[in-house]
């Protein structure tokens, strides 16, 4: 038997006590490590340890063994003592600093790197995982030197490439992560945790097809990969295969039952499906797994907004503020969510909240300034617009497109915010295909689709109309995805249409199907960017032809919006250039109700709160709709006309004190203006009787107002401006023919006001031409209003079906 050295003590093997020599039992013990027997290995070192505790080798790899069996802090323990026992190791600084990672003690990992590397500077792995740590101090830069230098010491180190794509992606760098993982692809082939991290790279390029053959190759090398299958179902999502997505959520919570982002975003799907009440389910899994979920609260929030719970979703966003406080997404959701409880001060304070944190929070800038047009608060108001003119011309995700309408009176920049909220909340969708050329139908089959078929301007103004369509050539069809009030105006809509389908809990690509199968020929959009509406559905193309009209007042900027209509006021032909949509042009442009009812009742000056005597001035349109320019305008004209006041309409305390204030800040004591109250329409119609003269706002003008004020024999003066909402009053006046109540500049209209206040006889002409031409002008003959419409769905259909240009 051969003797051992002296000094080297040996192990001994229960089955035949063969004594082994150290040396030799720590080469079998990591053998046993390389084969995958890590309990053998582990028996082995703590057996040499027994005998020799600073034995640098069997410390080193039982340290390893307990790192990658997550016994962390052991691992670190060991590691530590086999420093001590040869600190001129690089490998055993490098697993050190591997295992402090773990333990999130990053400046200490980066030290004991930096010890590996000062010992051997060519470890290439050191230079790797010293990257690592880099990335997850978000000391990005340094972390790609850290892998660049790897790389030069070693050209075909995959994980290396496939890190300094992840890197990349980080800094959304989305071209060079590519072709970092390609490069690393190709050295390891196998390496699936590249391939998915090239599909998260894929689909920030919103290349979801591509994204997902990457998944598909990942998820062939490692089937349980959850977190391929959790990105593969948002690639799915993205390109609205929801039902797929659903079944990859399914898979990855299988194979990962606790895995809270897979619920969470599972949830979004379900709620782009319309099934909200399953969505909440998937956010209480989400969060019943993970209670601390901020995202999770967040979405739950956005859901009970769609169900109308408002203050079950304010609860959820504030757990989720609560959990973090810098979350500038659910601020904002909690703004949108107060705005509806008509809670304004405190929106206004969420919507600063999350620009606080994120200036550049994509749309917030716009929301919060519309937010205070709601408050009549103007502070630092110009240079707030010429900031968000700016950006709006830099392409920048600055406003919506609807709050742009009050802001600015120009036709580009409102355009260009069209175009930037369309390319990123709604570009053109390939989800179906194209719509087959269809045959003539016997009628022509219209779809009015509206989230407003209730108490609201929509539907007042085109109630109507809707009744008086030719039911011999048209048929007539409701989609509606807006509250069942089932006030009256609603109950008159469900009676007008040919079909009235509630459709507010179907998901736009259903409601698309629908549309098709129907064989709708002309969809018409009610809505357009306002509150509630829905431009994905013609985003997919509901119909051959799609037509804009009413709700919102501008260019969509969308190339599959067909048609917009409108009149030769609202759009003179060189203002064509700035519209997206060819333009139908009517004889006059809005829709009227000839029917609607004011009441006998008589309202004395005393019982609205004004004065005995003097000149009223009156203008009820939405306060947003109140910009300083106009409101200065109106202090100019109170001071001039002796005893005049202003009657509004603001039930806001708030925007009463403020617009009494911005008053007398421009010499005019805040008394002088009245605020009415909220009152059924056919008094609220009935109180214009009271008044001498409407003042008409800029950029965004009356609309429905002015029409209410025409019809209740109350003529209304306007500034026209450049844009579509700056003209409507225009076209109005025009079409009751009243073409001297348009002024084009700020001292006409101020001039004009005024005049007319001091000349009793020619404002008493006004109002009794107004009164001739009522019920014998264009805009309340809804029954030639229709024909015209009518005519022009006609001509764009005949055209289609033979096959011409649009006009």
């Amino acid at each position: 038997m051969k003797e051992r050295p002296p000094g080297q003590p040996a192990l001994s093997a229960q089955s035949n006590q063969r004594a082994v020599p150290i040396p030799q039992a720590i080469r079998e013990a990591a053998a046993a490590y390389a084969r995958g027997e890590w309990v053998e290995a582990e028996q082995t070192c703590r057996k040499i340890l027994e005998l020799r505790g600073d034995h640098f080798g069997a410390l080193s790899l039982l340290g390893i063994i307990a790192a990658q069996t997550r016994r962390t802090e052991e691992a670190a323990d060991l590691l530590r003592r086999a420093i001590a026992v040869n600190p001129a190791d690089a490998a055993a600084y490098s697993n050190y600093a591997n295992v402090l990672n773990e333990l999130k003690r990053f400046d200490d990992a980066l030290a004991s790197y930096e010890y590996s590397l000062k010992i051997r500077p060519d470890y290439a792995e050191a230079h790797n995982n010293r990257a690592t740590t880099l990335r997850r101090l978000k000391r990005f830069e340094e972390a790609l030197d850290s892998y660049t230098r790897a790389l030069e010491i070693r050209p075909l180190f995959a994980d290396a490439h496939s890190n300094r794509g992840d890197t990349l992606l980080e800094l959304k760098r989305f071209e060079e992560a590519l072709d970092s993982y390609t490069r690393a692809l190709r050295i390891e082939p196998n390496l699936a945790r590249a391939h998915n991290n090239r599909g998260l790279t894929l689909q920030e390029l919103r290349r979801f097809d591509e994204a997902l053959d990457s998944y598909a190759r990942a998820l062939k090398i490692s089937p349980d990969f959850a977190e391929a299958h959790f990105n593969r179902a948002t690639a799915l999502h993205e390109l609205g295969r929801f039902e797929e997505a659903l079944e990859s959520y399914a898979l990855a919570v299988k194979i990962k039952p606790d895995f809270a982002e897979a619920y969470n975003d599972r949830g979004a799907t379900l709620q782009t499906l319309g099934r909200l009440e399953d969505a909440l389910e998937s956010y209480a899994l989400a969060l019943k797994i993970k209670p601390d979920f901020p995202e999770a609260h967040n979405n739950r929030g956005v859901t009970l907004h769609k169900l109308d719970r408002f203050e079950h979703a304010l609860e959820s966003y504030e757990r989720a503020l609560r959990i973090n406080p810098e979350f500038a997404r659910a601020y904002n959701n909690r703004g949108l969510t107060l705005q509806e409880l008509k809670r304004f001060e405190e929106a206004l304070d969420s919507y600063t909240q999350a620009l606080k944190i994120e200036p550049d929070f994509d749309w917030a800038l716009g929301t919060r300034l519309h937010m205070k047009l709601h408050l009549c608060d103007w502070s630092d108001w110009d240079s707030c617009i010429a900031d968000l003119a700016d950006k709006i011309q830099q392409g920048k995700h600055a406003t919506p497109p609807f709050s742009a309408l009050a802001f600015v009176d120009s036709l580009s920049l409102q355009r260009q915010a069209a175009e930037t909220w369309v390319k990123a909340k709604c570009p053109p969708s390939h989800l179906l295909p194209p719509i087959a050329k269809r045959a003539r139908h016997d009628k022509i089959r219209v779809g009015y689709f509206s989230g407003d078929y209730r108490n609201h301007p929509v539907s007042m103004l085109t109630a109507e109309m809707i009744e008086r369509h030719d039911r011999s050539r048209f048929e007539v069809n409701a989609f509606s995805f807006g509250l069942d009030t089932q006030d009256e105006v609603r109950k008159r809509m469900e009676r007008a249409f040919d079909r009235f389908m509630d459709v507010r809990r179907t998901s736009d690509i259903e409601i698309v199907q629908l549309a098709r199968s129907m064989e709708l020929d002309i969809a018409v959009d009610l809505g357009g960017f306002t509150e509630g509406s829905r431009p994905n559905l013609f985003a997919m193309r509901a119909a051959p032809l799609q037509v804009s009209y009413l709700g919102y007042l501008g260019t969509s900027g969308a190339a599959y919006m067909d048609y917009l209509i409108a009149d030769s006021t609202i759009v003179p032909p060189e203002h064509q250039r700035y519209y997206a949509e060819k333009i139908i042009y009517l004889p006059s442009y809005q829709a009227n109700d000839s029917k609607r009812a004011i009441s006998s009742r008589h309202f004395t000056r005393e019982e609205l709160g004004l004065p005995r005597t003097g000149f009223v001035f009156c203008c009820f349109n939405a306060n947003y709709k109140i910009a300083p320019g106009t409101f200065n305008s109106w202090m100019r004209i109170l001071r001039q006309v002796e005893d005049s006041v202003l009657f509004l309409v603001a039930d806001d305390v708030t925007v009463q004190r403020n617009l009494r204030k911005e008053a007398a800040e421009r010499g005019v004591p805040g008394d002088r203006l009245v605020f009415g109250r909220r009152l059924p329409v056919p008094e609220y119609l009935a109180t214009y009787r009271t008044a001498d003269l409407f003042l008409d706002t800029l950029p965004y003008n009356a609309g429905t107002t002015a029409s209410d004020a025409l019809w209740a024999g109350l003529p209304v003066l306007t500034r026209m401006g450049e844009s579509f909402a700056a003209r409507v009053a225009a076209s109005l006046l025009n079409a009751i023919g009243l073409p001297e109540l348009v002024t084009t500049t700020r001292e006409q209209y101020e001039g004009t006001a005024i005049e007319l206040a001091g000349n009793p006889g020619r404002l008493a002409e006004l109002k009794d031409r107004l009164h001739r031409n009522r019920l014998t002008m264009p805009l309340f003959d809804t029954a030639q209003f229709t024909r015209h419409l009518e005519d022009a769905y006609t001509q764009v259909y005949e055209r289609y079906h033979a096959d011409l240009r649009k006009v």
